[in-house]
């Protein structure tokens, strides 16, 4: 990928020289001529993981703010490799952050879509003896999945790899450590600018709040609204008495006896079931914990028994996983595991694919993935 016309679009957008650039699913391009908040540099647009598209107005200042907390957090500037596509947030930020610092990013190929070899000759040819790159939970699984020396040695090289964009498996986390990677796990939105909360800590000047359990994030990374919605801007953003801006998130958390913040879910994927509340993103990570499971996503739908039943879709480790669709294929061993570790949690119906269906930033399309598990559990 070229990324000269990128970086100098986004330098000039940065440097009030020209228009905002926007980023997201369709191709890049100028903000230029649409109604955007003072000192707009950089319009991220999300297809939406639950439907409802976005478009994130992201100003110079709360960028400089996000690149300059993160940099001291990180202890230092380096070369950045991008290995996200560029709809991605995450991705827009190794931009971001490489021209505040003043260093060339290198861009993997992503046109085969994302493989450890691809990584991995992207990352033999940064220079920087300083280097970092942001990955989701999925690619990370790919690159130790490969495990030849070659894969483990690049990644071994990254001073850090921030991970984010979605739930983070303690066993993943785990095999990265044991694997000699510096993994840096990472929380925030589009509207923070990306991740702001670094291993449960937020970075400098930014602020975490809980009311009701629903996560605020308030300081300077905070982003102007959402163009063209103000009703939805009116919901989730707000400024205080101080003048801080504050984001009001769709997850819901809790602060460990350290302090550090802990993600439980989304507010809207907490499912009651026979009475119980759960969080989905909770069983679906003790689901990818079992031995066979590569990957998993877990919702709520509706039963006349249960009022919601909690029902998983897998991707099985093994080779001769099945093809997406045949849900009677999930082995027994794999159920049985299920209901030994989460008792009356444990998913009622299942759904074994080949790959999880993806939204072009990377996430699980969980209104696909919700609508395949619902039509799964009504044949159940």
């Amino acid at each position: 990928m070229n990324l000269d016309p990128v970086l100098s679009a986004l330098a000039a957008a940065l440097a009030g020289e020209g228009p905002a650039v926007e980023f997201g699913p369709g191709g890049n391009g100028s903000a230029d001529g649409r109604a955007l908040p003072e000192g707009t540099a950089v319009v991220v647009r999300t297809s939406g993981s639950t439907g409802a598209p976005k478009a994130t107005a992201l100003t110079v200042d709360a960028l400089a703010a996000s690149s300059a907390a993160t940099a001291m957090r990180l202890r230092g500037e380096g070369q950045w490799l991008l290995a996200l596509p560029l709809d991605y947030v995450a991705g827009v930020q190794v931009l971001v952050r490489s021209l505040f610092a003043g260093t060339r990013p290198w861009a993997m190929d992503l046109s085969g879509g994302f493989t450890p070899e691809a990584f991995a000759e992207a990352a033999e040819a940064l220079t920087d003896p300083v280097r970092f790159t942001s990955l989701v939970p999925t690619q990370l699984r790919r690159l130790l999945d490969d495990g030849s020396p070659r894969v483990l040695a690049a990644l071994a090289r990254f001073n850090a790899v921030l991970l984010g964009g979605a739930a983070m498996p303690q066993d993943l986390l785990d095999r990265a450590h044991e694997a000699g990677v510096r993994v840096i796990t990472t929380y925030g939105s589009a509207e923070t600018c990306g991740g702001c909360v670094y291993d449960g800590v937020p970075l400098d000047g930014v602020e975490v709040e809980l009311v009701d359990g629903r996560v605020w994030l308030g300081g300077d990374v905070v982003a102007a609204g959402y163009v063209g919605d103000p009703e939805r801007t009116a919901e989730h953003f707000r400024t205080d008495g101080d003048g801080r801006r504050w984001y009001l998130s769709s997850d819901v958390g809790e602060f460990e006896p350290d302090g550090r913040l802990r993600i439980l879910g989304r507010a809207d994927d907490v499912v009651i079931t026979g009475g119980v509340k759960a969080s989905a993103a909770r069983v679906a990570a003790a689901v990818e914990a079992l031995p066979g499971v590569r990957e998993a996503f877990v919702a709520g739908v509706d039963d006349p028994e249960w009022g919601q039943a909690l029902v998983a879709a897998v991707v099985l480790a093994a080779p001769e996983a099945p093809a997406g669709g045949r849900g009677d294929t999930v082995p027994e061993d794999v159920r049985a595991a299920a209901a030994e570790r989460l008792g009356r949690l444990a998913p009622k119906s299942w759904l074994a694919l080949e790959s999880l269906p993806l939204l072009p930033n990377g996430k699980p399309d969980r209104r696909a993935l919700t609508q395949l598990l619902a039509a799964r559990h009504r044949r159940s």
